[in-house]
């Protein structure tokens, strides 16, 4: 059980999603066309996983593997659907 001792390397796993996620939250600020917002969001319930993941690594806990499970299923569903909407638009 690895508790609550992340140690160098999960304090750069940690480091590198939040730079992740302040680049997608710009993407999806500043992105210029609405597909580009979609990917950005996208990006962002990805980086969301794969933390969940992470979380439920470091507090040994099936119950959040299986939420990061149900979540990211539910926003692959919510993408496809949001990409149909825009080609049916265009």
């Amino acid at each position: 059980m690895m508790g609550l001792e992340i140690g160098i390397l999960g304090g750069i796993a940690v480091a590198l999603l939040g730079i992740a996620v302040l680049l997608g939250a710009a993407r999806l600020v500043l992105g210029p066309t609405v597909a580009d917002r979609v990917v950005a969001a996208d990006i962002l319930t990805i980086i969301t996983t794969a933390a969940l993941v992470w979380l439920a690594l470091v507090q040994d806990s099936a119950i959040v593997l299986d939420i990061a499970l149900v979540f990211g299923a539910l926003s692959f569903v919510g993408v496809v659907a949001i990409a149909r909407a825009l080609e049916k638009r265009s």
